[in-house]
């Protein structure tokens, strides 16, 4: 059994009732008119004029030339002329709501003329009077009425679809500023874990080697490697910080410290210089304070080169320059020995210089990596100083 949709079903009893109306009227109109009698003829004639308000619907063209032309059926047999405009007016809407104003324009041009004519043969009334004019306006008023219809379903769905596209489209940003802040934590994560295991297990390798032969530096060691630590953690604290909801208690008291800037790589020098790798840092004076964002940029840049270093290049001597040029900073960072993080010669192929391309380009500046030819690794960086 297959069921009709209910806006089907009430169209279809409103065409019946527009149809069931339009008889009753008409045949009304036939019993008071002196001259008319209800006779089988003129109720087939009322019956068949109403006919096309069927069909207003599915075929509102054919529907409006049936109900014009059978004008005269009902004024032949039925011998009316009140009511017999009342399934052409009916039909004149139906056609103007639903294919618009130039539908209409055209359902008019023609409909005028055929009405003109008929008034001229079967109407009692001269030309130039009112009941010509009520009668041209019949044909004109439905169909206005229906543009107006039309106009106004056009104008709420133009509505409704505007405001489902700008739900999509905040949507749309609300998962794109999603993805973005997932993947700027991600690469704070990998910053801070990544330089944290690397020194530490390069630390922890020298101590183990000395901690029979030296003691001291062997204890020494292993201090640093609980300093890296604990600095680690905090930046990890603060990275995760981000991510709490509003209103959660923090599982510990411990502050959270605010993200890493340029300022913070003299700190990286002590415990680099532990693990072997002598740093030298020359930052231009003209660098002055930086928007936050590319200090945080600037400083996770360098401290993943660095890291990179220790993991490649091992007891090595390695440069951080950072120099204000025009309106960028300019970041390099290089070492005398190793052959950088691309295992199969390819510059640039590793997850720590994917993640140093990603910030550099996330602020709109620009990156590169590859071996020096004097032997070692060189990582330069230019951001725009005008982002804030």
């Amino acid at each position: 059994m297959t069921l009709l949709p209910a806006g089907s079903v009430r169209d279809r009893v409103l065409d019946a009732a527009g149809f069931a109306l339009c008889v009753a009227l008409m045949i009304i109109d036939v019993a008071r008119t002196p001259d008319a009698d209800v006779t089988v003829v003129s109720v087939g004639a009322v019956v068949l004029a109403a006919a096309p308000v069927l069909l207003r619907r599915k075929a509102p063209v054919a529907a409006l030339t049936l109900a014009m032309l059978l004008l005269l059926a009902v004024m032949s047999g039925a011998g009316i002329y009140v009511t017999i405009a009342g399934p052409a007016m009916i039909c004149a809407y139906a056609l103007a709501e639903d294919r618009g104003r130039r539908a209409a324009l055209v359902a008019g041009a023609l409909a005028l003329p055929l009405v003109v004519l008929i008034l001229q043969v079967y109407s009692p009334h001269g030309y130039l009077t009112w009941d010509t004019a009520k009668n041209l306006a019949f044909v004109a008023i439905p169909l206005a009425l229906g543009v107006a219809a039309h106009d106004r379903r056009a104008y709420t769905a133009a509505l409704v679809d505007r405001a489902e596209s700008a739900e999509r489209t905040r949507e749309e940003e609300a998962l794109r500023r999603v993805g973005e802040e997932r993947l700027r934590i991600a690469r704070d994560v990998h910053d801070v874990v990544a330089h944290a295991m690397v020194a530490i297990n390069v630390q922890a390798g020298v101590g183990a080697h000395l901690l029979d032969r030296d003691p001291d530096q062997a204890r020494s060691t292993l201090r640093e490697i609980k300093r890296v630590s604990g600095a680690s953690l905090d930046d990890l604290r603060s990275v995760l910080g981000l991510l709490r909801e509003e209103g959660v208690e923090a599982v510990t008291a411990a502050p959270v410290r605010p993200t890493q800037g340029m300022a913070g790589i003299e700190e990286l020098r002590e415990g680099l210089g532990s693990a072997g790798v002598e740093l030298d840092v020359d930052v231009d004076p003209a660098v002055g304070a930086l928007p936050a964002a590319i200090d945080a940029t600037g400083y996770r840049i360098v401290q993943e080169a660095l890291t990179n270093v220790l993991r490649h290049a091992g007891p090595t001597t390695a440069r951080v320059r950072v120099a204000h040029r025009d309106d960028r900073i300019v970041i390099e960072v290089e070492n005398d020995r190793g052959s950088g993080p691309a295992p199969d010669g390819r510059a640039g192929s590793g997850n720590g210089l994917r993640g140093m391309r990603e910030r550099a380009a996330a602020v709109g500046g620009s990156f590169e990596a590859g071996p020096r030819d004097g032997g070692g690794w060189r990582v330069a960086a230019s951001l725009p100083v005008g982002v804030p």
